[in-house]
């Protein structure tokens, strides 16, 4: 994985040692909040419903053990709320379907020497909160990748460097993710960014970029528009300027809920790809302009040389009889490039935790198996899992059995309990609803391993509110939480997909409404899978017997099934509600 110089360690050290300077001109009371908000918000601080939140950058979800000890020593030594004698909450991550990890109760007293620990491991919180290019996503399995046609990670790291501070980036009219996929199959959900950049080879074996503009999801879900098909790679970070430029220039800053370049792309259509191409055409001539030059990108590229070699191929493990082993193989063992290696998926899926949250003695043993198993490196996935991607063959059951002892080997990835869910109204000041107890109460309901088996791959994703955290509109189920006269209710949505093989082209959900009550959700989402069941052909997975049959079976299930568990007067409420 890409290593600092001593260039990028100074940067990140002088930005945590100017921040500190803000935060204590601030605590004195020489700084007020409203000049102070937008330097906490352009290192990560946000203030949340309890406490303020924290959102570490993990750069296309790479990390390496000692960053991961560093963040369970902030969870442990950081982040917790103090009642009387006693730690009442905290001491935990959250890491999130773009590959960050959030903290939720440091003290911002506290946030300066935060700063000064993420530095000392090359971490740091800039540009993941406000309205400039956030932390640049790919697929977790990048350089590894059976399926990879070209490594992403070397074009995510100067895009990184590319974008951290650019003056013409600083102030968008709202918030911008791009996304990187370098494989065949599309992992990163590339259609549903800003950008979506997909690397490919030309006929004459050149390598580039077709590029997608406008995805997005929140309150109005827009799948990207392709606008160019081929850009070369030396000149992507000029076509990414002609892009961020045109949507600088024309987009809406009188509305934040039409400020997304989605809203200009979708109002501006083909206008909006000609001012694109002769804004690139006038920055290809201009002498100004500079493109990336092979010697950057090779040296860039030598921070991503596997840390192993490949070695003969080997089954021994593969034919272990034992069904729980044999299980695990299947949902969280993953092919591999290098020949006697293999990449295996730690779940963060589990009864009684939350989707995504690790406590700090987590995050210490999670380093541990990094450093016993895989070179000292893990991956953040955008399902909310981690990842080891340099695992022998030959030590899959040792592997297996340690993840065990650790909780981490639930075979559940892409399984109904392997959910995604934002962290809803238990701790965002923005969410309508709770997202994670809907959570709880589904893993509950499908506790039985072998009836997940039986479903077979399914997303589901939650999302608290309309922004959508929890990309509720790609999933082939989606729960969003909405706010009615002050009570919570839950919307579902059926069929979307997020590009992937198994879903297909990318697409939203279609809402199955009204909505359901909190304590209504597991019983419609229960109606829901045994429609599937029902009516699914041989071999077809929930989202492609969704698109066959439309909602309207689907619609008629969940409502069945609110009316045969609701008292009289409740269903009277829930339909007037609507």
């Amino acid at each position: 994985m890409y290593r600092y110089t001593d260039h990028d360690r100074r940067f990140v050290h002088e930005r945590a040692a100017q921040y500190r300077d803000q935060l204590s001109r601030h605590l004195k009371g020489e700084l007020p909040d409203e000049d102070f908000r937008p330097l906490r918000l352009q290192n990560g601080w946000y203030v949340q419903r309890h406490a303020p939140m924290l959102r570490v950058a993990v750069p296309y979800g790479e990390l390496n053990s000692q960053q991961l000890r560093q963040l369970a020593r902030i969870a442990r030594e950081h982040d917790h709320q103090d009642v009387g004698s006693a730690r009442e909450r905290g001491g935990f991550g959250h890491f999130t379907t773009r590959q960050n990890l959030q903290f939720n109760w440091i003290p911002l007293d506290r946030s300066a020497d935060v700063m000064d620990l993420l530095a000392d491991v090359d971490m740091h919180g800039i540009q993941t909160s406000g309205n400039c290019i956030r932390n640049i996503t790919s697929d977790a399995l990048a350089g590894v990748a059976a399926d990879e046609v070209i490594d992403p990670r070397p074009y995510c790291e100067i895009l990184r460097q590319w974008t951290s501070l650019h003056p013409e980036f600083a102030f968008l009219p709202r918030k911008f993710k791009i996304a990187v996929n370098g494989a065949h199959e599309d992992r990163a959900a590339t259609a549903w960014h800003d950008i979506g950049l997909t690397l490919k080879i030309n006929n004459a074996g050149e390598v580039g970029f077709a590029v997608a503009v406008g995805g997005g999801m929140g309150r109005t879900p827009v799948v990207a528009t392709p606008v160019n098909p081929f850009v070369p790679w030396q000149q992507i970070l000029v076509f990414i300027e002609a892009v961020v430029r045109v949507y600088n220039l024309y987009g809406r800053r009188d509305n934040q809920y039409k400020a997304r370049i989605k809203i200009l792309v979708k109002a501006e259509g083909a206008r909006f790809v000609d001012a694109v191409n002769a804004e690139f055409a006038a920055l290809l001539v201009d002498p100004q302009t500079t493109f990336i030059p092979q010697v950057e990108l090779d040296r860039v590229k030598a921070g991503f040389v596997a840390p192993v070699q490949a070695v003969p191929e080997t089954r021994r493990d593969l034919s272990e009889p034992l069904p729980a082993f044999t299980r695990w193989l299947q949902r969280n063992v993953h092919a591999h490039q290098l020949s006697g290696f293999r990449a295996v998926t730690l779940s963060l899926k589990r009864a009684g935790q939350n989707p995504g949250d690790v406590t700090a003695d987590q995050m210490e043993r999670a380093a541990q198996l990094a450093e016993r198993f895989s070179a000292g490196e893990l991956r953040v996935s955008h399902d909310q899992n981690l990842l080891l991607p340099w695992v022998r063959c030959t030590d899959l059951r040792a592997l297996w059995l340690a993840a065990r002892e650790e909780g981490f080997a639930t075979p559940n990835i892409g399984l109904i309990t392997d959910m995604i869910a934002c962290p809803g109204g238990d701790l965002c000041a923005l969410a309508n609803a709770r997202s994670l107890p809907i959570a709880a109460a589904i893993t509950e309901r499908f506790a039985d391993l072998d009836e997940q088996h039986d479903i077979g791959d399914i997303d589901l994703h939650i999302s608290g509110c309309m922004n959508s955290c929890g990309h509720h509109h790609s999933g082939h189920i989606g729960v969003l939480g909405v706010d009615k006269d002050g009570s919570e209710w839950y919307q579902l949505t059926v069929g979307g997909a997020d590009g992937s093989t198994l879903s297909g082209p990318s697409v939203a959900g279609k809402v199955i409404g009204p909505s359901f009550a909190a304590d209504e959700v597991p019983d419609a989402i229960e109606a829901v899978i045994n429609t599937y069941l029902r009516q699914r052909l041989a071999g077809e997975h929930f989202v492609h017997t969704a698109q066959r049959l439309g909602t309207q079976a689907f619609r008629e299930a969940a409502n069945t099934a609110r009316r045969s568990t609701a008292a009289p007067a409740a269903v009277d409420t829930a339909l007037a509600a609507d």
